[in-house]
């Protein structure tokens, strides 16, 4: 029995679908994506290799499968555009820590460029951030005092890491700094690579107040390397995915602000 084919998507939303669904399955038959994403099995092929070009997924005879975790959860590009809903929840939620005439750190997750892209609305402030596109959204911003933290420029974050990145925030004191991570319990945070903790450190110890932004996708996960404990931090913003009995956990350690995903 042949099940209905779905409308086609833009070859943007399509590669994301495509990524996230080989990522959940470990691989997929390029026939298999051709249901899933309502294209001809030759465009789905095109994609693989566009995918598989980045690194994200690997071609086998016969389909494709995902690369590990640590090289397809740090693409900036998969990031962009993976529950953009829910951060742009918290994104919204977390404007309720910020005030006018304070110095703000942002890292380089893209929840934390959801929350830039909202920051003109509470100006003046003083921005630090080490994400290239940060710098773009607030470069132009009126009374926005923005100041980007230099280091070596990687292009699967498309931010600014290393040594000379972490030398720079430790020269700088902020009111808050924004961060996010890719895992979390309810006593730890992680992230897969050990230079990107270093740099969140070195963010964390020199803010006065630390917010931890995470979408429910990435609660009650591990990654390979301890970033900080969640008592470190003063506020978590989720949104409203996060089961009530993990709330309650996490409210032990930290304030919760949990982010409704309806804009109204």
């Amino acid at each position: 029995m042949t099940s209905r084919r779905r409308a086609a998507r833009p070859q943007e939303t399509r590669q994301q679908t495509i990524a996230e669904y080989v990522a959940e399955h470990g691989s997929a038959t390029a026939s298999e994506l051709a249901e899933l994403t309502g294209v001809s099995v030759m465009t789905v092929h095109r994609d693989v290799d566009d995918l598989a070009g980045r690194g994200l997924l690997r071609k086998f005879r016969g389909g494709v499968s995902a690369q590990p975790s640590t090289v397809f959860e740090s693409d900036v590009e998969y990031r962009l555009g993976a529950r953009l809903e829910q951060k742009q929840a918290i994104a919204r939620c977390a404007t309720g820590l910020v005030e006018p005439g304070t110095s703000l750190l942002l890292d380089d997750s893209t929840t934390a460029l959801q929350l830039a892209r909202l920051l003109e609305q509470f100006t003046p402030l003083t921005v630090v951030t080490n994400y290239r596109r940060a710098i773009d959204e607030l470069c132009g911003v009126t009374d926005l005092r923005l100041i980007a933290l230099g280091g070596e420029y990687s292009r699967t974050h498309d931010s600014f890491n290393g040594l000379s990145c972490t030398e720079a925030i430790a020269r700088v004191h902020v009111d808050v700094a924004f961060v996010s991570t890719s895992a979390m319990s309810t006593a730890m945070t992680f992230h897969q690579e050990q230079e990107i903790v270093q740099v969140k450190r070195a963010m964390l110890a020199s803010a006065s107040k630390r917010v931890l932004l995470m979408d429910s996708g990435k609660l009650a996960r591990t990654a390979l390397h301890r970033l900080a404990p969640l008592s470190g931090y003063d506020d978590l913003v989720v949104d409203d995915g996060a089961p009530p009995e993990l709330l309650a956990e996490l409210r032990e350690a930290v304030r919760v602000h949990v982010a409704g995903t309806d804009p109204s």
